[in-house]
């Protein structure tokens, strides 16, 4: 995480013994009383503040030091560097707050440093209520403007976000005042500058410049933070920090509508109003016009919504300026930024008070309008949508292009903006519930949504943890379940369609990249990269040459990529199971049991990712088949195929074996009538037959390469299903009794452990014994379905464990009781 040198430097701070730490605290407390305050004193305090903030735990400052650390705080004549230093130091420590306001200077700076001291060890809201008054009584007196503190806005944002209801009514009403000043009324001209000095340098003082527009044009308006100048005013900082904090401030005081007749009557004509300019606003499409004609009747409100009705002109004089050609790049990415951030402001006004939805819906058109296809302000597209979302029912609008190019365009061209991708899912999960039921193109855009995961995971994967149950449908569930499983291919395919067109860095990643890039371009591959990278859901699952795209993609499986992309691969698989699973729909419950079977052996061929996908599909075959038994008899043919290849076993063992113990626990009558003797001697034939070869005992064969456990599992399974076929017990029991020969076997022993032996022998052994009792064997190895309800485990008179301990008994090796 951190470089070397800064890694010792922790390292030191944190094994510095005490008696260095005391002397250390003397040496500082000196340089602290010194007149000479210079670079020792900085580099002091400096490594002061690393020892104390580099253990999790608080160290305890001697009084005096920490006494003196206060004053040099708490006074205004002590340089900045050191304010700053001593404030950073005192919140790694605990002291008490109100003694530190007591001693506190009324300077704006000391009292901006105090101040976060006084936030960062305050307990409770009483504690920050001093700093509180100190700054509304600021607000509220009428300062000049080089006295103005532009300290005092982010002291206060920061607060109530700690304490939103700190604030009283009155309170808010007298900040809501100041607010609408400063958005509003601030200066048209430049801040004095300052003179660089030389010989030409007098006491004659300059003509103020104006501001200038992005584009260089005289600033003809209000001021914004889109207003250039060589420097600024302390009115213009208040105009700009303000801005800064004015959606924070909207959100916390949401501003009601007042009580009184008067100003609801009032209220009434200003929404009458703002309707005729919105119409006369979308002919000659100015937005000026509408910002001009609604000041005065704006005078007449009270204090919020006066704030609300100024905050709209400003985020609407913005957007206008917003489409001037900027000189400077700087000033482009400010446009941008600001545009965000007016139409989310927009948002929140038109959501307190609807009135104004009517005004801001042709500005916000008009603005997509500019916008739309633009990639550069793809961003400015997501508080957009945001706003069609919450308000283009009221305006009746048809808000399905808007949506339609922000999930169809945006994750398909810009996957590899991180910014981008974490904002967009964000977007999604603020708005889950509201998407499914409104937007049909949201479901519909899944393979998209997932190139943003497939590119920038595992950072989203926690995102996408919660995102995923929203994207679950029938229609659609199975083509997402192989969306997921093929998403490292997606994830490669994503790296050779951005790179394409950069032949010189894939020189430099070697030959192998180099081909898998030669493949992407060759038309015979075309399908199969489009179909991989499709931006909406298919008329199929997946594709039939699946195979063939692992091939071409196979010497990208160890890179970085690909790599992080498969290990979120089991995650997400057990969140779409858990979600699926609750989907009552036996077609598709049919069409999972067979993805499973199919896709088990059909992954993408990077390390360790067969084995943990196999591991969370018998996880969840489980669940499956609990749910619905009648899985096994619907799926019966797929089933037998599966079980009845041996090579199964040896590439995917975990899952081949979770198979053959689903259909040992769940081909029963007793779940499915359908279940007849005849199938299930099919699946005993099947595997009988598997457990035969897998087992013979030949002197010039390989040790097994599969474990002990598929073996007893193979046992039991076969012993399940004679007892529901008696006339099967006799084969079955044969069977058993070679198992002995098998386990002593040379390539067995070379092979398993002794305990591993001894387990399938006694396995056999005790299979063997419960047949010889078929009404006992039936009971323990095939319970009925209630057999793990509570009454089993409950009720004296029919208790599972007494049965069980009953059963131990009659079958225990040296009891007299078992037939010879």
């Amino acid at each position: 995480m951190y470089s070397a040198p800064t890694e010792s430097l922790i390292k030191q701070a944190r094994e510095i013994k005490e008696d260095e730490l005391q002397k250390f605290y003397g040496r500082v407390f000196k340089l602290l009383h010194s007149k000479d305050q210079g670079g020792d004193t900085v580099d002091s305090l400096q490594r002061l503040h690393l020892i104390l903030s580099a253990t999790k735990y608080s160290r305890e400052l001697p009084s005096d030091l920490a006494s003196k650390l206060q004053t040099v705080l708490c006074s205004s004549s002590s340089p900045e560097q050191l304010q700053l230093l001593s404030s950073s130091i005192l919140r790694e420590i605990s002291l008490s707050v109100h003694s530190l306001w007591s001693n506190v200077s009324q300077d704006s700076r000391t009292i901006s440093y105090v101040a976060s001291v006084v936030l960062s060890q305050a307990g409770n809201k009483e504690e920050v209520m001093p700093v509180c008054h100190h700054l509304l009584k600021s607000l509220e007196s009428r300062l000049s403007e080089a006295q103005m503190s532009k300290h005092t806005l982010p002291i206060l944002s920061k607060m109530i976000s700690v304490y939103p209801d700190i604030l009283t009514d009155d309170q808010v009403n007298v900040v809501s005042r100041k607010m609408v000043d400063w958005l509003r009324y601030a200066s048209m001209q430049q801040g004095a500058s300052v003179s660089s000095g030389g010989f030409f340098s007098g006491q004659r003082a300059r003509q103020p410049a104006p501001l200038m527009e992005v584009d260089g044009v005289v600033t003809g308006d209000f001021f914004t933070v889109l207003c250039v100048g060589q420097s600024y005013t302390e009115d213009q900082w208040m105009n700009m920090y303000t801005f800064s904090m004015i959606r924070s401030w909207l959100l916390t005081f949401d501003a009601g509508g007042t009580s009184n007749a008067e100003s609801a009557l009032l209220k009434r004509t200003h929404v009458i109003q703002s309707q005729h300019q919105d119409d006369r606003s979308e002919v000659d499409s100015s937005v000026m016009s509408m910002v001009s004609a609604t000041s005065s009747s704006s005078r007449l409100l009270p204090p919020k919504e006066r704030l609300r009705e100024k905050t709209f002109e400003y985020c609407q004089r913005l957007i206008e300026q917003s489409d001037r050609k900027a000189l400077k790049r700087t000033d482009t990415e400010l446009q941008k930024a600001c545009i965000v951030e007016s139409v989310s402001i927009m948002d929140i006004i038109c959501g307190e008070d609807p009135s104004y939805v009517y005004r801001a819906f042709p500005c916000i058109k008009a603005l997509y309008g500019r916008l739309n296809g633009d990639l550069a302000y793809s961003r400015a597209l997501i508080p957009i949508a945001q706003f069609y979302l919450n308000h283009s029912e009221m305006a009746a609008v048809d808000s399905e292009a808007v949506f339609r190019q922000l999930f169809g365009h945006c994750p398909a061209e810009q996957f590899n903006e991180p910014m981008l991708a974490f904002e967009f899912i964000q977007f999604c999960l603020l708005n889950t519930s509201t998407l499914q039921a409104r937007v049909t193109t949201y479901r519909q855009s899944f393979p998209n949504l997932l190139k943003l995961l497939a590119w920038n995971s595992p950072g989203l994967i926690s995102e996408f943890v919660e995102l995923l149950p929203s994207l679950v449908a029938s229609d659609t569930a199975i083509e997402l379940l192989h969306t997921i499983l093929d998403l490292p291919c997606l994830a490669a395919a994503l790296d050779l369609q951005h790179r394409s067109s950069d032949r010189t860095s894939w020189d430099q990643q070697g030959a192998k990249v180099a081909a898998c890039l030669d493949a992407f371009r060759q038309p015979f591959y075309r399908g199969l990269f489009l179909y991989i990278l499709r931006p909406e859901v298919g008329t199929g699952d997946t594709i039939d040459r699946l195979r063939v795209l692992h091939g071409i993609l196979a010497d990208m499986a160890d890179s970085p990529r690909v790599v992080r992309c498969a290990q979120v691969i089991p995650v997400l698989l057990h969140v779409y199971f858990n979600t699926v699973i609750q989907i009552s729909d036996e077609k598709l419950m049919n069409q999972l049991m067979l993805v499973l079977l199919e896709r088990s052996g059909l992954l993408y061929n990077i390390r360790t990712f067969h084995a943990e996908v196999q591991r969370v599909f018998s996880t969840h075959l489980q669940t499956l088949c609990k749910l619905h038994p009648s899985l096994i008899v619907d799926q019966s043919r797929e089933l037998l195929d599966f079980v009845g290849s041996p090579s199964n076993i040896y590439s995917k063992e975990d899952f081949y074996t979770h198979v053959v113990w689903v259909i040992g626990e769940y081909l029963s009558v007793s779940y499915d009538t359908r279940c007849s003797v005849e199938l299930i001697t099919s699946f005993f034939e099947s595997l009988e037959a598997v457990l035969f070869e897998i087992t013979q005992v030949r002197q010039s064969a390989s040790p097994p390469s599969f474990s002990p456990r598929l073996i007893t599992v193979l046992m039991t399974t076969l012993a399940k299903l004679a007892t529901r076929s008696q006339d099967l017990i006799p084969r079955v029991s044969l069977f058993l009794s070679k198992m002995r020969l098998f386990a002593r076997s040379a390539p067995v022993t070379a092979c398993y452990s002794e305990e591993d032996s001894e387990e399938i022998i006694t396995r056999a052994h005790e299979l063997i014994n419960l047949l010889k009792l078929p009404n006992v064997a039936q009971f323990v190895l095939a319970p009925s379905a209630g057999g793990d309800g509570p009454r089993w485990h409950r009720d004296t008179n029919t208790s599972l464990p007494q049965s069980m301990r009953t059963i131990s008994t009659l079958l225990h090796r040296h009891s007299s009781v078992l037939p010879t």
